[in-house]
């Protein structure tokens, strides 16, 4: 099993949408960072955990957890012409971005911040406290996910 963290706007999509879903499962799709991607295509598989990390909102950071249920597959909204991600250059044949589906685990009763993450000498591998790190999927080392899910189970 690997770890990772998923950032999303919760105004648009977070923890509590996940919660809510049917099944609480729901394709992580949308992603349009081709890093991003790769990882989501080639290194996130079936029972991952993840992360679910809040961004461009009040309170930044980290909200809660999903598992990875589904690997990835072409993401289908790179197809719609009325979608805000619709791909010209996609094709069935070669399709351009993935998704996952994750399913909801856990939210916690309050978000671990940014600010406290960044604070904590044993956290230095993470993207988040790398500055210039923008990606909105990222690989979480097995002794830091520990420790930020210490933190944020409290």
């Amino acid at each position: 099993m690997a770890y990772w963290l998923f950032k999303t706007e919760p105004d648009t999509f977070g923890i509590e949408d996940l919660k809510n879903r049917p099944a609480q499962t729901e394709p992580w799709d949308g992603v349009r960072n081709y890093q991003a991607r790769n990882f989501l295509r080639d290194q996130v598989k079936l029972g991952d955990h993840v992360f679910i990390y809040h961004s461009s909102c009040k309170l930044v950071g980290i909200a809660g957890i999903a598992e990875v249920v589904k690997e990835a597959y072409p993401d289908p909204s790179q197809f719609n012409p009325e979608s805000k991600y619709y791909d010209v250059k996609a094709t069935a044949e070669k399709p351009r971005w993935f998704c996952v589906d994750v399913k909801f685990k856990q939210q916690f009763k309050q978000v671990l911040p940014l600010k406290s993450i960044k604070q904590m000498p044993e956290i230095q591998h993470l993207g988040l406290v790398k500055k210039g790190h923008r990606l909105s999927i990222m690989p979480v080392d097995k002794d830091e996910w520990s420790i930020l899910y210490q933190q944020a189970a409290k």
